[in-house]
């Protein structure tokens, strides 16, 4: 099952001659339990259908689905996308932008207070997630006290807590070295294999490309896609 899709995804911005097309018939579809990359330069697209299908900005033309959801059709918005954003999508960005003054446990419990969901059953969730990325002797940590690969666990965690179906990282790795970045892709493939969410990853890592079933090259705005030969997403 594609757990989100986009079809002919257009892009523009500027007029006349500031015009830049950020995205060109752009067509993409990532099943559940899939780890996919997004390569290419600076420029190429990737941000931009990035945000597009977390929707964080909208396309010209085009259409976005995640799940049995018609979030965008022909450039059009069809739902509450910032209730869609909380519920349906998980982000993880090149920094774990951890808020400085709560442990580790309370930036994970963070994401279940926004959506009405604090309490017992919340920190005991939070809790578990913290264990499951092999952070639970952690829990009472402050962000500083945290090296950068464990930061990114706990942004990992707070992604997780309301169970997305799909998770959306860019460049998660941009700021850690070849060890770490490699333990956290791995981290993103285990997340999507074992818990059955379709992961998107834009990179330029290409020594973590093992960990994705399938990498999708950017350039001008044009989306080419290539499955990884070593490995199978797990459906």
């Amino acid at each position: 099952m594609h757990v989100i899709e986009a079809q002919g995804l257009w892009k523009t911005y500027g007029k006349g001659e500031t015009e830049v097309v950020a995205l060109r018939d752009v067509s993409l579809r990532v099943s559940r339990g899939e780890v996919a990359a997004l390569l290419g330069p600076s420029g190429s697209g990737k941000s931009s259908l990035l945000t597009t299908l977390g929707l964080l900005q909208f396309p010209d033309r085009g259409s976005v689905r995640i799940g049995e959801l018609e979030a965008v059709i022909e450039g059009r918005l069809r739902v509450d996308a910032a209730r869609v954003r909380r519920e349906r999508i998980g982000f993880v960005f090149q920094k774990a932008n951890l808020i400085p003054f709560l442990n580790a446990l309370d930036n994970v419990l963070v994401a279940f207070e926004i959506n009405n969901r604090g309490g017992r059953e919340a920190r005991q969730r939070a809790a578990a997630l913290l264990d499951y990325l092999g952070l639970a002797d952690r829990l009472a940590h402050m962000p500083d006290e945290l090296s950068g690969g464990q930061q990114q666990r706990v942004a990992i965690a707070r992604a997780l807590a309301m169970e997305p179906p799909v998770i959306l990282a860019d460049e998660p790795t941009a700021a850690l070295d070849g060890r770490r970045s490699r333990d956290v892709m791995q981290l993103f493939r285990r997340v999507a294999h074992e818990r059955g969410t379709a992961v998107v990853i834009v990179t330029h890592d290409h020594r973590t490309l093992d960990a994705f079933d399938t990498v999708h090259e950017m350039e001008d705005g044009v989306l080419r896609t290539t499955p990884h030969p070593s490995a199978a997403p797990a459906h």
